[in-house]
């Protein structure tokens, strides 16, 4: 089924990936351990997926601030994993899912939205977000979904 932007934005919940105050954000600083290393934010450990195992995604991992971990994540002139395009959204996921195991607030604040549509209001993202014109994706609205989802069938 198609995302609804008109229907998820009247009943759905709103967040940006990028505000720190959100524990539902990527941004949220809650650190988690995932592949045998810390990560300090979702942000983080994403960014760095996006390189082989190296220096250069640990310099992503030690970053002071998520948002440095997306300008380094950004770079250009580095070669990113092979097929990254269709790993993304599984490492995002594996990230999510790992916060929220390890955070019983983050997995209590997302449950805490029930049933309803999340939505990632990025105006320039229209893969993670719904891009300017509520068309994009909402891919990180999916992960947070599927997470809430996989959360509620464990408790049962």
């Amino acid at each position: 089924m198609a995302f609804d932007s008109k229907k998820a934005l009247k009943d759905g919940v709103q967040l940006s990936r990028f505000d720190v105050n959100n524990p539902l954000a990527a941004y949220s600083k809650h650190s988690f351990e995932l592949d045998g290393q810390v990560w300090a934010s979702v942000e983080h450990y994403y960014q760095a997926m996006k390189f082989p195992d190296g220096p250069y995604q640990d310099k992503i991992r030690q970053a002071e601030h998520p948002k440095a971990a997306t300008k380094l994540g950004d770079a250009w002139f580095k070669t990113k994993r092979e097929n990254w395009e269709s790993k993304r959204k599984v490492m995002m996921t594996r990230a999510v899912y790992t916060k929220c195991k390890t955070h019983s607030d983050v997995a209590e604040a997302l449950l805490a939205t029930g049933d309803k549509p999340i939505i990632d209001m990025s105006q320039f993202d229209y893969y993670w977000g719904i891009g300017r014109d509520g068309r994009g994706e909402n891919c990180y609205g999916e992960v947070l979904e599927a997470v809430r989802s996989k959360l509620r069938e464990e408790d049962h």
